[in-house]
């Protein structure tokens, strides 16, 4: 170890050591990631005013959603698109990914306007400079112990995946699954197109083994990470944050990390994301 890479070195161990005290032997930052947030999680989803939030907090982007409860066009207009790409690049924000989270009440499982919904995701997605979709899959959407309903999703997304893997586009499932039944799924469309987006928190309150899971679905599975907690700010709830900056590392992965929810009961929004984002960039960064 040379001067320069010794007095960075130590440099990090001193910071790591202030934000967790017990953090004495830092990961090398081998993996560069983007910090963002969710829309829904800054302000209303579908909120045009999401980017000066999160330039306010300090992030690098946010994750946008494609429709709304109030309006299932949306970012499909190529006028709102054109709005939102001047509204990101006016606040020196990008736009770090796009969800369906509007799957949760109307389900890709079984309503057939999500088809074209998830179709159109894809062109949204190109031309916005974005590469991972989130498909939501809990309240009405949600998979366990529904095997038809599950069939009905792999025959949708085996239908849709030639698409995506021609625009470049990744759509991810997010849902209450083990790592197991995400890759059982995955194995059954057989397009590297459809892959897993992990949430650190669903998994660890559904009590599985989440390092372990990030290490077995690996790089090649998870498309992009949410970073989350309930009524918690981020290190401070369920999930080991430095493990599972470990178990990253681990697979090398280089995607966004958004961070959801996070915010303690009584806390404001604002003053939350601050801190989560100092949290996030002590440990990622």
């Amino acid at each position: 170890m040379n001067r320069r890479n010794a007095l960075r070195y130590s440099l990090s161990v001193g910071l790591s050591t202030l934000v967790y005290p017990g953090f004495a032997h830092p990961f090398e930052a081998k993996n560069h990631v983007k910090i963002g947030a969710c829309d829904w999680s800054i302000g209303p989803a579908g909120d045009i005013n999401t980017f000066t939030v999160a330039k306010k907090i300090g992030l690098d982007g946010v994750q946008l959603s494609l429709n709304t409860k109030g309006d299932h066009e949306h970012l499909r207009r190529p006028e709102t698109q054109r709005a939102f790409k001047q509204a990101a690049q006016q606040a020196g924000v990008a736009i770090g990914g796009l969800a369906i989270g509007l799957l949760n009440e109307i389900p890709y499982k079984s309503d057939e306007r999500t088809e074209q919904w998830v179709q159109d995701s894809i062109d949204v997605a190109h031309s916005l400079g974005v590469k991972n979709v989130l498909l939501a899959f809990f309240s009405n959407n949600d998979l366990r112990n529904d095997p038809k309903g599950t069939q009905i999703v792999i025959n949708r997304l085996k239908a849709v995946a030639p698409k995506a893997e021609k625009a470049g586009v990744v759509l991810g499932i997010e849902s209450w699954l083990s790592a197991a039944e995400h890759i059982a799924i995955l194995d059954a469309v057989g397009s590297p197109a459809v892959q897993v987006y992990y949430d650190v928190c669903n998994s660890s309150v559904m009590g599985y083994p989440i390092f372990d899971e990030i290490r077995v679905l690996g790089k090649s599975r998870i498309c992009e990470v949410h970073l989350k907690e309930n009524d918690h700010l981020l290190g401070q709830g369920i999930v080991d944050l430095p493990k599972v900056r470990q178990a990253l590392d681990d697979i090398g992965y280089t995607g966004w990390l958004h961070i959801e929810g996070a915010v303690p009961q009584g806390k404001p929004m604002l003053e939350s994301y601050i801190e989560n984002n100092k949290t996030v960039r002590s440990l990622f960064s």
